[in-house]
């Protein structure tokens, strides 16, 4: 039997390839739906209690093989949201909206089943829409704080979230390239959110702003409120105080330090968000610490800025544990809105990135001694926690595990980064960590991207440090060694 030249079978595998691509383009594989036209609006609605008003439109079509008989939804959590109210039309016609069959099993409590009766046939168009309120949320963090006179909606969990049919071929629905984002509040409300502000417009007592959402845009966010806005210089990376009453006592000192720190984390992993000049520090009364017992201000990010409370700088809580906790939720910027990270690398990725990035922000100012000075405490936190729980590697630590197992965790992570710049040199492993932040922005991030992202910038083989910090217990003999004696302290 005679065989073509092996560049014959390349040629013409290569061809059917460009076959298969030019006629995915025109010819659907499988059932899926477009969306062609995608808003969102949100009003806060003052009362008591206040709710926030959540309405998603959309224009789709259905580009699949076959008619399809419903449209699944994922919904923000009931409880932690203070979600009520839902309702749902089909081109201006109520419709049910009623909880996922068993098929999609306890994981998805949030997701609900949307019928389109009759059935939706192919290359047909809907138009959807999705409504719900949020009022009184269990959980006042990261996600949703909501008040009398502020409220603030993160990057991930408010918005719907359409999904493709069940079927392995189907694609995921993808947001158009322009999307409308409209938010509705009281005359005298400051507002940030996502997007590119396209102007704004008073009807009685409220104020519409209206931002303009791009497909290479992340997800949406607000931070809104009666605020009294103050800062002692306007130029780009300048910090802007949002706080319910005048500061007590000028700020300038505190501006300094985070302007500073916003600075350095621009330097050394990468620019945000275009529409993003000033670092906010928003004050929110409902905000409540992230970790059990925890003392002081709370503080946590939102794109581009911090919310913070209970005792914002406007009550004159402007001190050191204040600007290191700023420090830390500004690193979430970079560490968290532009990516997200699995369970298992919540607490060593998610937490120990930003508690690390602290310590780059520290050294840039005052230099070595002060890095040394914040591994020394990272030290003596994780021995302290050592006393009362028994460890877990790492990478296995959960958000789930007992409060002293995560700070033993806490304190371990950020000594992680310390030890590879120690390894293989501080610009080789922040170029890394910049480079993972802007390549895969937006994507769910885990301890392989990044290993992957360190190899390339440092040359080297990581698995080695890896495997020893996030597998094995305890901190290496030769990082204590290292550090030991730099307060008197032996290895």
């Amino acid at each position: 039997m005679c065989l073509p030249p092996l560049h014959d079978w390349l040629a013409a595998l290569a061809a059917c390839i460009v076959m298969i691509g030019a006629s995915a383009c025109t010819v659907p594989l499988a059932p899926g739906y477009a969306i062609l036209k995608e808003s969102r609006q949100l009003r806060f609605v003052p009362g008591a209690p206040p709710r926030l008003e959540v309405r998603a439109s959309y224009t789709l079509e259905n580009t699949g093989t076959i008619d399809l008989k419903f449209i699944d939804v994922d919904l923000p959590e009931e409880k932690a949201f203070g979600r009520q109210n839902v309702r749902a039309e089909l081109n201006g016609r109520a419709v049910q909206v009623e909880s996922a069959p068993e098929e999609y099993g306890t994981e998805h409590r949030n997701t609900f089943r949307i019928a389109t009766e009759p059935s939706w046939t192919q290359k047909q168009r809907l138009e959807l829409l999705i409504a719900y309120d949020f009022a009184s949320p269990e959980n006042s963090g990261s996600q949703i704080t909501l008040g009398e006179n502020d409220f603030h909606l993160g990057s991930r969990g408010w918005s719907p979230v359409l999904h493709p049919p069940k079927h392995f071929l189907s694609p995921f629905p993808k947001r158009p390239d322009r999307s409308p984002f409209t938010i509705r509040v009281p005359a005298g409300f400051l507002v940030l959110a996502r997007g590119t502000p396209s102007g704004q417009k008073r009807e009685g007592g409220e104020i519409e702003y209206r931002f303009l959402l791009r497909m290479s845009d992340l997800s949406p966010y607000v931070a809104a409120g009666r605020y009294v806005e103050s800062n002692s210089k306007r130029g780009s990376g300048d910090v802007v105080f949002w706080t319910l009453e005048p500061p007590k006592e000028n700020i300038p000192a505190v501006a300094e330090r985070i302007s500073a720190a916003w600075t350095v984390l621009q330097t050394d992993f990468g620019t945000l968000d275009k529409n993003i000049r000033n670092p906010h520090v928003v004050e929110s009364p409902e905000l409540r610490p992230h970790l059990e017992g925890e003392e002081g201000s709370a503080a946590t990010a939102f794109p581009g800025g911090v919310l913070v409370g209970p005792a914002p700088p406007a009550s004159g809580a402007g001190g050191e544990d204040f600007i290191v906790k700023v420090t830390h939720a500004l690193a979430h910027n970079w560490f968290g809105d532009e990516m997200y990270f699995a369970p298992g690398a919540a607490i060593g990725m998610g937490e120990g990135l930003p508690e690390y990035a602290t310590i780059v922000v520290d050294e840039a100012r005052e230099g070595d001694a002060a890095r040394r000075k914040r591994v020394l405490a990272y030290l003596d936190q994780y021995d302290e926690a050592l006393k009362h729980a028994v460890e877990k590697p790492l990478a296995l630590t959960m958000p789930t595990d007992p409060p002293e197992q995560r700070r033993m965790a806490l304190a371990k992570a950020p000594l992680f980064y310390i030890a590879l710049e120690d390894l293989y040199g501080e610009a080789p492993v922040r170029h890394g960590l910049k480079s993972m932040a802007t390549l895969l922005r937006g994507q769910a991030v885990g301890y392989d991207d990044m290993r992957a992202a360190l190899e390339m910038t440092t040359g080297k083989n990581l698995v080695e440090p890896f495997h020893t910090w996030l597998y094995e217990k305890d901190i290496p003999a030769e990082f204590r060694s290292k550090y030991a004696g730099a307060n008197g302290t032996p290895p």
